[in-house]
């Protein structure tokens, strides 16, 4: 892995603005130099400071890392603390009507929710749920659509103690069966439908099929919240509507106090071999990694609108939607629809009409929101931003300019951020008061994140030669272990090359600033004649072509070349109408990828498509698009897709 090449070449930079350093919470290189030397000099000093200034202890902890029995590690292991107490309660006193939430739905319906309101409907679910029998420890399945009330059952279930674990409102019946089963759920929270683009979509018949496919004896409740008031079929056995279960209940709840490494959560995330992997996070050292990152990287201050787009279905929407914003006491966005309804306005509209000052979303939506008309943000007023940010996949410098320039006025500083599901929060980003930004670049870790890149050894590589990411320490964030399969965790994320580092499954390089580039998945590598290259660079190239508005690159195998570069294009136009034109095309891309990297990453094929085969949060299913170029018969549920005809047109091969 040593010899992975970067063939990518970016020099342009972008300094913060001498008003925006002066403000920042972290301001200026020396200043982020200095944390980075105190976490050096007393790492566990370091965390147990930042744990005691920004998490309210219902009991001090007096441990700060247990290193005992590697790599299952305990942070602050004797503190006590309520996650759901540091996100409502500690607001009551300071500011209980600040707005939490502004909820806009679908049909652009605006609700403003105070933090003593918030509260207050937390409390009456999180008795509501006790009525029922759910305590301590039981685990809640939450399948639930964009909406304020996704959010109320998550943080009541933090309230009691019990373990939620959210599916995305997208996922098909058996998704949701395998995460029921696995978990071993006592009950479901869901919603009769949600609305989405204008339609109304059910949610309630997928948890009764997945109810009905076996394994699920523990579930005795599924709580359904009236959404769209479409039919649904009734269980009295083990059925009831939300308003049911809070009707009469208190609006005050004592919170459970639980141990800091008590898990707060288990997101279920895709593994190698198809099956989920439950990836449990702690209380307590979760909390922490959620508020700092949001002080550091988001530069948060009180008086922010904050927008995070992403579902609570994922990790981004746990921990900057559901948990991090709440606690720091946030005002923040959140958005039922999608992007395109009623127009491919409807973000620029909102960040213009909620005056939305710090904005985050994906590269895919950045991609998309082009296609669809890249001048249409300069149509609205987005002068209230302050700050922009992507997450999920690096991002193609081209598509970070756009967003640079229309959108942000060229004055936004923009933070590219790298973490996982498995690190719960930002790992290597910007902070964007201190450090010059280069466009695709995720630049450098935080403070007391100790990341670097190794080969297959696990021995350190020099800056600009491809490898490993790993993290060498442990940090309070991180997984714990996979649900109920520890050994899993250790195989898969401490293997013992790695020699004791988290090994985070990407490839990256760092240049001759140490700024981290990431390359893509390990398993996106490709090796063509000897060349091991980065898939994400190969598409960087195709995006940056005036012509292509997203590419995905894969690889098939190859009888000389060992891997032929396979890769599926969208373009700002419609598809070419003929062969032809289509092969015209093509080769004209093929020769652009050549002169932007060189010869080598050339694709062998490419293959135009009205869009690409995506889950309906926006990620790119790279291994249904490798089963499509090695000409496979497609077996996996293709339910999670928003666009499942796709994978026909993109069969259609263009040499």
């Amino acid at each position: 892995m040593s010899n992975i090449q970067s063939v990518m070449h970016e020099n342009r930079v972008f300094n913060p603005s001498e008003a925006f350093v002066k403000q920042a919470n972290v301001s200026g290189m020396s200043a982020y130099k200095a944390m980075c030397d105190a976490a050096a000099k007393d790492y566990a000093g370091f965390w147990s400071n930042l744990a005691r200034e920004n998490v309210l202890w219902h009991k001090p902890f007096t441990k700060t890392l247990d290193e005992s029995n590697a790599p299952f590690y305990k942070w602050f292991e004797d503190g006590e603390l309520n996650v759901s107490y540091n996100c409502l309660d500690r607001h009551l006193t300071a500011q209980p009507e600040k707005t939490a939430i502004i909820f806009e739905a679908d049909d652009g319906t605006v609700t403003r929710v105070s933090y003593r309101e918030l509260h207050g409907r937390v409390c009456q679910f999180a008795n509501g749920l006790k009525s029922r029998g759910i305590k301590k420890g039981d685990r809640v399945i939450v399948y639930m659509p964009m909406s304020v009330e996704a959010v109320v059952a998550m943080q009541a279930c933090a309230r009691i103690g019990a373990i939620h674990s959210v599916v995305f409102g997208g996922f098909s019946s058996k998704s949701l069966h395998e995460r029921i089963t696995d978990a071993q759920a006592v009950a479901v929270i869901t919603a009769d439908g949600q609305f989405r683009g204008g339609k109304a979509m059910a949610l309630k018949p997928a948890v009764d099929e997945a109810l009905s496919l076996g394994g699920c004896d523990a579930v005795h409740t599924v709580v359904v919240y009236k959404r769209t008031g479409g039919d649904v079929q009734w269980n009295s056995k083990n059925n009831i509507w939300w308003h049911d279960l809070t009707a009469g209940q208190g609006n005050t709840c004592e919170p459970e106090w639980v141990g800091a490494e008590h898990p707060l959560f288990i997101l279920y995330t895709s593994g190698s071999t198809g099956k989920p992997k439950g990836v449990q996070h702690s209380t307590g050292g979760y909390l922490l990694g959620a508020m700092v990152s949001l002080k550091w990287v988001f530069d948060y201050k009180p008086s922010d609108i904050f927008w995070c787009t992403a579902d609570v279905g994922w990790i981004t929407g746990h921990s900057y939607v559901a948990y991090g914003p709440l606690a720091m006491g946030a005002t923040q966005v959140i958005f039922e629809g999608v992007p395109t309804y009623p127009d491919a306005g409807r973000f620029w509209k909102m960040i213009q009409d909620h005056k939305v000052t710090t904005f985050y979303t994906a590269p895919t939506a950045i991609r998309s929101l082009i296609k669809l008309g890249g001048d249409l943000p300069t149509k609205y007023d987005l002068s209230s931003l302050r700050l922009l940010g992507t997450v999920g996949e690096p991002i193609n410098p081209e598509a970070w300019m756009w967003y640079y320039n229309t959108v942000g006025h060229a004055r936004c500083p923009i933070v590219d951020t790298w973490w996982q599901t498995e690190t719960g929060c930002h790992m290597i980003a910007p902070l964007p008061g201190a450090m010059p930004i280069k466009p695709g670049t995720c630049t450098l870790p935080l403070p007391g994140i100790i990341a670097t890149i190794v080969n297959e050894a696990g021995d350190e590589v020099n800056d600009q030669h491809g490898g490993f990411l790993v993290i060498k320490k442990p940090f309070p964030s991180q997984i714990r272990t996979i649900w109920g399969d520890p050994e899993r965790y250790k195989k898969g994320y401490f293997p013992e090359e790695m020699k004791g580092a988290y090994l985070a499954g990407d490839s990256a390089h760092r240049d001759e600033d140490g700024y981290f580039w990431i390359m893509g998945r390990i398993d996106d590598v490709l090796n063509v004649s000897g060349h091991r290259l980065g898939t994400m660079e190969i598409e960087s190239a195709l995006v940056s072509n005036p012509l292509v508005a997203e590419a995905a690159v894969v690889g098939k195998p190859h009888e000389i070349k060992g891997e032929a570069v396979v890769a599926f294009v969208v373009l700002k136009g419609v598809r070419p109408s003929d062969a032809a034109a289509a092969k015209k095309l093509a080769e004209e891309l093929r020769n652009w990828v050549g002169k932007e990297i060189g010869p080598i990453a050339k694709p062998d094929e490419i293959r135009f498509g009205e869009n690409l085969p995506k889950t309906r949060s926006g990620k790119i299913m790279r291994r249904l698009l490798r089963a499509v170029a090695k000409g496979e018969e497609i077996t996996q549920d293709v339910s999670t897709l928003e666009n499942p005809a796709i994978l026909e047109q993109l069969k259609e091969v263009i040499r």
